[in-house]
């Protein structure tokens, strides 16, 4: 069976491209040529059945939330609740970061409920029976690896982050210059324990081809994963993440040419006034993929409040190249999150991914804000609130104000300048 950059790449408009474009308000023909360059990825494995989304340039920017057990806190009815209000509230992606529990039993559940597209990180199925089993990741056979990603992509998983970047040529440049935190990526990690334990080169670099060969056979789009990345303000764009970014950019390349879809992962914590330069030179030496950036932080010391920060870095990510962003909430760098912080998480995200939407004039964003400034002159408060990203908190709190039934708010009452700007 063919990929979807495959049958692109044949002049084949496939039903996901029609209903990716039909969403986006695209010309389908477009969206295949973008799709065929590997500009645009539909990430949708053949057996899992949903409604699929595009992400890549063109089109609206991605949100995606993150969840999962962890062996300190395992309820897995509490995580599937998380899915549903991360979706509720319009999250395009949903991964599964599970550690703790019955972790294939809990991803086939997952990926047979979820209305959107699911990821995973594979090395982590694979390092949590190992510590259960007593071993440490040292001991990990490559083949082990390999055939959790091949069950995965069996199950239905849509889009996995594989380090393949995490080498001894870019570990090399990670040990000669000096880092605040050092490795940040759990799945970045482990890697390089496996590799300086074992004297060996990351199979998943050494073996890419296997990575491509079942992702190729399930039509998986691999999302290449930023195993360097920075984790705090002060090692952003050192010489570790940028030897791993050159790799990845020789990683896409292979991919595109063997016919499998494939995303970038991008940096973590960053000042602002690095983000734009980061971004274009990321696109540049990944041939214009489709980015995926967690936040980026602009600031380390605003625990608890990591989804506002995490919008801020977001959204000028999403302005200069980013297509993807997954969620930052309250609980980041704390503890797992709870339901009321995936809410917050996915909303911070949707406003940042939006906000850069109308500076891109993509997905008529434009048209959704232009359609409240008109409401507001015009006092219509049903507009208002059937066009606010999240329409429930917004009559909520209008309804439950002292002037619920009146056409001003609270906090003007009838000095309230429009009002008073058309009664002239």
């Amino acid at each position: 069976m063919s990929t979807q950059i495959q049958k692109a790449r044949q002049g084949v408009v496939t039903p996901e491209m029609i209903e990716v474009a039909r969403n986006e308000n695209v010309d389908a023909s477009w969206l295949r040529h973008q799709v065929a360059e590997g500009l645009v990825v539909i990430p949708k494995n053949i057996n899992h059945n949903f409604s699929p989304r595009g992400v890549g340039a063109g089109l609206k920017t991605k949100v995606n939330a993150n969840m999962g057990t962890s062996e300190k806190h395992c309820n897995f009815t509490e995580e599937l609740d998380k899915m549903r209000i991360a979706t509720q509230y319009g999250a395009d992606a949903i991964m599964d970061l599970s550690t703790g529990g019955d972790l294939h039993k809990i991803l086939r559940e997952i990926v047979e409920q979820s209305p959107v597209m699911v990821g995973t990180v594979p090395i982590y199925g694979v390092a949590t029976r190992l510590l259960r089993n007593g071993q440490n990741i040292a001991e990990l056979d490559p083949e082990e690896l390999f055939a959790e990603i091949e069950h995965q992509a069996k199950i239905g998983v849509d889009f996995m982050t594989l380090h393949c970047g995490v080498t001894r040529t870019s570990l090399a440049f990670l040990e000669g210059d000096k880092r605040v935190c050092g490795i940040v990526s759990r799945g970045g990690a482990l890697i390089k324990r496996w590799m300086t334990e074992n004297n060996r080169e990351n199979p998943l670099y050494e073996q890419y081809h296997r990575v491509l060969e079942i992702c190729k056979k399930y039509d998986v789009t691999i999302s290449l994963g930023d195993g360097l990345r920075p984790g705090a303000g002060a090692d952003a764009t050192d010489r570790a993440q940028i030897a791993e970014l050159l790799i990845l950019g020789e990683l896409v390349d292979r991919a595109r040419a063997y016919g499998v879809q494939v995303m970038v992962e991008g940096p973590g914590h960053m000042p602002l006034d690095q983000i734009e330069m980061n971004m274009r030179l990321m696109k540049s030496v990944c041939h214009n993929a489709p980015f995926y950036v967690l936040g980026p932080l602009t600031t380390d010391s605003a625990p608890g409040y990591d989804h506002i920060v995490g919008a801020i870095g977001g959204t000028l990510a999403a302005i200069h190249g980013a297509d993807f962003l997954c969620y930052v909430t309250p609980a980041e760098h704390l503890c797992l999150p709870n339901l009321a912080d995936v809410k917050e998480g996915v909303m911070a995200s949707r406003i940042a991914a939006h906000s850069a939407d109308v500076v891109k004039n993509v997905a008529q964003a434009r048209e959704r804000d232009f359609a409240v400034s008109k409401a507001r002159r015009e006092l219509d408060w049903e507009t208002i609130f059937n066009n606010a990203l999240d329409p429930e908190i917004a009559r909520r709190r209008k309804m439950e104000s002292e002037s619920s039934d009146e056409d001003h708010c609270t906090m003007c009452g009838n000095l309230c300048a429009v009002k008073n700007d058309r009664n002239i």
